[in-house]
């Protein structure tokens, strides 16, 4: 008797199991050319063309928040450039590519259901008016309306430029005009959100102008986010559910500009200019150690 038998141990065997039924190509009665087969077939072809419009949607959401982060950053450099038209400018031929892949968006929905495709553009959407009223804030300092962006959102059919005109506000977002115009509409939600990540950027801005001898700046921003928090706080409930989580957010980025011109008023004279900056740093990050700056 060998060891592995003798010890009492359970030696594990390989055991090769054949089925003892093949599977195999036969008839199974099913007629392929029924009604309900031609049904089937064709169900089948619509949801993969829906989830094929869906991925191309998410993909192009994606470059547009890409290209608005971009423009955004560009912006911010206003605070420390002597060239504000020319980074203006800058901004303005970057929201311009932007626009061409709204436009691609607006092509990809044409006579489709806006709600079926909503979530897969919405947060690009949200990034470009952000993005778009960052820089109508720096232009003119008050904030832009929605039938302002969705002006700029109307494309003529041969490319060659933009419609201009006042289409109004509708509940399709996709039309098409007599003339052969494509226009894509934001919708009020997806404005409401971008304007609430808009003060996030207000907020930067305010320090990056106390640090480059800015004193103004603070507190015009100050009373323009002041206005803003109104605003949202008269929506409260009532309105979308993304709304009433940014508004957390909006209040702390209020208080951290609000604070930073509480110092500039008191205790301006007894620091010194180039020192402004790190302070502010430091006092927001107290305020809020988890997120900082952003």
């Amino acid at each position: 008797m060998s060891r592995k038998e003798g010890d009492g141990s359970f030696r594990k065997r390989r055991q090769d199991y054949t089925p003892t039924h093949k599977m195999e190509d036969q008839d199974d009665g099913t007629n392929t050319t029924s009604a309900v087969m031609a049904a089937f077939k064709s169900f089948q072809l619509e949801l993969d063309t829906k989830h094929d419009k869906y991925e191309r949607l998410v993909k192009l959401s994606r470059d547009i928040t890409i290209e608005s982060k971009r423009t955004i950053f560009l912006l911010h450099r206003v605070t420390s450039v002597p060239g504000v038209a020319e980074v203006l400018a800058e901004s303005e031929v970057k929201l311009d590519g932007v626009r061409l892949k709204i436009k691609q968006i607006a092509e990809e929905l044409r006579g489709q259901d806006l709600h079926q495709y909503h979530r897969a553009f919405t947060p690009g959407i949200q990034e470009y008016v952000e993005a778009i009223s960052f820089q109508h804030f720096i232009k003119e300092r008050a904030l832009i309306s929605l039938e302002e962006i969705n002006k700029k959102l109307i494309f003529v059919k041969d490319n060659t430029k933009e419609a201009e005109g006042d289409q109004g506000t509708s509940s399709e977002s996709i039309q098409e005009s007599r003339e052969g115009a494509v226009y894509f509409q934001v919708t009020p939600t997806d404005y409401l959100l971008g304007i609430a990540d808009l003060t996030g950027e207000l907020m930067r801005m305010c320090i990056n102008s106390v640090g480059n001898g800015d004193i103004d700046t603070p507190f015009q921003l100050s009373q323009f986010l002041r206005q803003i928090y109104d605003g949202f706080s008269y929506i409260g409930n009532t309105g979308p559910y993304e709304v009433s989580k940014k508004l957390y957010t909006l209040k702390q980025s209020l208080g951290k500009v609000e604070d930073a011109c509480y110092t500039l008023r008191v205790r301006g004279s007894e620091i010194p200019t180039h020192m402004l900056a790190d302070v502010f740093t430091t006092r927001a990050a107290l305020i809020d150690p988890d997120e900082g700056i952003s």
